[in-house]
């Protein structure tokens, strides 16, 4: 059994694995963060933030010097299932760690 979580991440239950909803791939063990399983990359400010006036010497973006923009993939179908900003050097965050045990109890699988 699969329970959605996110608009493309699911938990398989019996399997113990999270699950890109868009193609069924396994990503992770499901007690893992999910994003071990992703493709990650690291995008540019000045790509995600182009100038707002071109030809102008300034542009409202963050500071890379504080900001870091980070985009985790499915590695079958290519689908983004999640970013994030963080300070250059902070670790990729654990945004979302579920009762395992409890989840398959709920659905009759444990």
């Amino acid at each position: 059994m699969k329970v959605r979580i996110t608009e493309y991440l699911e938990i398989d239950l019996e399997a113990e694995n999270w699950v890109c909803r868009r193609c069924g791939h396994a990503l992770v063990g499901a007690r893992e963060n999910y994003k071990r399983g992703c493709l990650v990359a690291e995008m540019p400010l000045e790509e995600v933030y182009p100038p707002l006036v071109q030809g102008r010497a300034f542009s409202f973006r963050p500071d890379p010097d504080y900001c870091r923009i980070l985009e985790f993939y499915c590695p079958r179908c290519g689908v983004m299932i999640e970013n994030e900003y963080l300070p250059p050097g902070h670790p990729i965050t654990w945004d979302i760690q579920l009762d395992l045990d409890s989840l398959k109890k709920r659905h009759g699988k444990g």
